[in-house]
């Protein structure tokens, strides 16, 4: 009774671990294995899971032709989940490795498509707007007849008026605290003359957004804004005032 009751501890103990080890030191599988646990993860919603099994398929079956189609499977999962880096990293890696003449063009688009995708808010990303057009524009003028090409050009016309947006926005603050020079330079970026911006609707900017950020016109904390440089960019335009006539910029505010 008593080795009874000191051995049945010891046994839930021993089941425990031996149980966990199972789970955490899964190695040396079969290539199918790992791709079905990718599946099983992927339609789960487990998608960091699903990454990890990647992982061990790729680290012990490098030459499996089941890699090829994970790689794929997790780029559009990715990308359905709007983990858009994610997705954009596999489709990199399947382009790169796997992708076939005829498939590079639909997972070129796929790309594009997750990049522009990514900017739900175009205002905080200047960058990435200019990568996504040069990507857009890259791609019509690799497959001028692509089936896809529509689709990348209105893509492309609504990131020309997001940029277009951001750039008005950022010469409304040099309005504001009376820079027209750098106002004057934004708005004569790139201007896209065919887009007749008179018809042009300004987007509108969620309530929750617009009490921290404005509407990109104006903003409640405006008037707190001092009139310094500081709060000025380095790129911005200089005024004729703030030059002396050699062209050098007075020592007074520098």
């Amino acid at each position: 009774m008593i080795l009874t009751k000191t051995l049945l501890p010891l046994f839930f103990i021993f089941i425990l671990f031996t149980g966990c080890s199972k789970n955490d030191d899964e190695y040396n599988k079969p290539a199918m294995y790992w791709y079905s646990k990718i599946i099983e993860n992927v339609s789960n919603g487990n998608l960091e899971k699903a990454d990890s099994y990647y992982s061990s398929l790729q680290g012990e079956h490098i030459g499996s032709p089941l890699l090829r189609e994970a790689t794929f499977l997790l780029a559009v999962a990715h990308m359905n989940s709007e983990e858009y880096l994610l997705s954009e990293h596999f489709l990199d890696e399947y382009i790169s490795r796997y992708a076939n003449v005829n498939e590079k063009e639909y997972s070129e688009f796929l790309k594009i498509k997750v990049k522009y995708m990514s900017l739900p808010n175009p205002r905080r990303d200047q960058a990435f707007i200019d990568e996504a057009i040069e990507g857009a524009k890259s791609f019509e003028s690799k497959y001028p007849n692509s089936e896809y090409y529509p689709v990348i050009d209105t893509m492309l016309t609504r990131l020309y008026l997001a940029r277009a947006a951001l750039n008005e926005t950022i010469a409304l603050l040099y309005d504001r605290i009376d820079k027209p020079k750098s106002a004057k330079y934004y708005r004569e970026i790139l201007p896209q003359p065919w887009i007749k911006w008179d018809e042009v609707d300004r987007a509108n900017t969620p309530w929750y957004r617009e009490w921290f950020e404005g509407d990109g016109t104006a903003s409640w904390y405006g008037a707190i804004i001092p009139h310094t440089r500081s709060v000025v960019s380095r790129n911005s335009v200089q005024s004729d005032d703030n030059m002396t006539s050699d062209g050098e910029e007075n020592d007074a505010i520098k």
